[in-house]
């Protein structure tokens, strides 16, 4: 049995999205850090393999329990109402499945095909904080995908796929239905749906300081006074580099 939930969230736009794909894990983390949010990166998750690109989208969500061996013998997959594989047949195209595996990655949340299937349906990554099988297979789709590692057993070894799209924990974090899930070479953030549109624009923003503030480093500037910058001199650099490069 499946549960839907209700919660009503903002919908990610795409200048949004796009905006938050050219942003860091790192900026978002300070971003949020300085609204009190200090708990919204997905604990030991990494990509499968690296992209090149970051992951954006909206978060569907999957919950899992710990298996009952009575109750999930292999043939609980003859079900056309497992909530594994319903959940990956109803993630919207431009979501993120995220799946709560209890950080128990001793076996497997999600395989190869399954997850094949979700990226051709067009969801834009999947995130658990537990293990996936055929991992080499995984990560070579286009699609992003992030793991705590691989994990050969099947998901009924030791999880009950339970519930889809409520709120779940995915690596110590809280995820709802809607919150934007943000990945990048470094790991996965939570951005809370109604912050996503002000998140998005301080980040990029945040982005052009960094980029300028690192070319000075490689110059050979001291840091003191440029990061943060609060010496004069620093801001008006930064403004002329703006001008000189259109960030």
């Amino acid at each position: 049995m499946t549960m839907q939930s209700q919660i009503e969230t903002p919908a990610l736009s795409d200048e949004t999205r796009a905006k938050l794909m050219k942003v860091s894990t790192a900026s978002i983390a300070t971003a949020l850090f300085k609204r009190g949010l200090r708990n919204q990166f997905v604990q030991g998750v990494v990509p499968v393999a690296a992209k090149g690109a970051n992951m954006v989208g909206p978060a569907f969500t999957l919950r899992y329990i710990p298996a009952r061996e009575d109750r999930n013998p292999i043939t609980v997959f003859r079900n056309p109402e497992h909530p594994q594989r319903v959940a990956v047949e109803s993630c919207p195209p431009g979501h993120v499945l995220v799946m709560d595996g209890r950080k128990d990655a001793r076996a497997a949340t999600a395989g190869s095909i399954l997850i094949t299937r979700l990226a051709i349906r067009g969801a834009a990554g999947v995130v658990t904080d537990a293990g996936m099988r055929d991992a080499e297979g995984i990560g070579r789709l286009d699609m992003p995908a992030y793991y705590a590692k691989p994990s050969a057993p099947t998901n009924l070894t030791l999880h009950e796929a339970m519930d889809i799209n409520v709120p779940i924990s995915c690596g110590d974090v809280a995820v709802f239905p809607g919150d934007v899930m943000v990945g990048d070479g470094d790991g996965v953030m939570v951005i809370p749906a109604h912050l996503a549109d002000e998140i998005a624009a301080e980040c990029t923003g945040m982005e052009s300081f960094e980029d300028f503030v690192l070319e000075q480093v490689q110059g050979g500037a001291p840091i003191i006074g440029l990061y943060p910058a609060t010496k004069d001199e620093n801001l008006k650099k930064y403004e002329d580099w703006r001008a000189k490069t259109g960030r």
